[in-house]
């Protein structure tokens, strides 16, 4: 599967027959890929923030949601912790990924269930290759008392926030501290 592929699938599913959308969203992302990323899954989605849907691309490395050519909105999948399927009657199936970045919530998404366990599974891929690539890696310098401390504060904001559980939140702490 290439990239063409993969968004010609997911304007299916929207049920969008927009070339020029097609083709806008194709330079989207082939401008904003690593050389490395390699095309998974895709399917439509909304943003709450949007009326209209956009497509959901998931790739090796990360999750965007991309809607008229507009610049992408990602979710790196080393931070992803969780996607969960909820089905409301205003907003069909909502797809609620959990990441170390923030909460993303995509409503009246296409597959939802299927499309979330890609994710999870993508995840789980992207943090197994981090661990691989940090224990091959020569041991980096230690933070600084500031620098741990800024990440401390940052995932306390995020778990008052609700984006973490408390055992995520304690596994997080855990990693950083050491």
């Amino acid at each position: 599967m290439d990239w063409s592929d993969l968004i010609d699938t997911a304007f299916d599913v929207a049920g969008n027959s927009s070339s020029d959308q097609r083709a806008a969203t194709l330079r989207t992302v082939e401008a904003n890929v690593a050389a490395d990323e390699k095309p998974i899954a895709s399917t439509a989605g909304r943003h709450p923030d949007h009326f209209r849907k956009g497509v959901l691309v998931l790739t090796t490395h990360r999750l965007l949601f991309l809607k008229d050519g507009k610049p992408p909105v990602p979710v790196p999948l080393q931070a992803v912790t969780d996607a969960t399927v909820t089905r409301t009657r205003i907003n069909g199936e909502v797809l609620l990924v959990v990441a170390l970045t923030g909460s993303h919530r995509f409503e009246d998404v296409v597959k939802a269930e299927v499309f979330a366990e890609q994710v999870r599974a993508a995840a789980r891929l992207a943090r197994e290759g981090s661990r691989r690539e940090a224990a091959a890696a020569p041991a980096a310098p230690t933070a600084t008392g500031a620098d741990l401390l800024d990440q401390l504060e940052r995932l306390a904001a995020l778990h008052t926030a609700g984006a973490l559980t408390a055992e995520e939140f304690t596994r997080a702490k855990q990693r950083l501290i050491g």
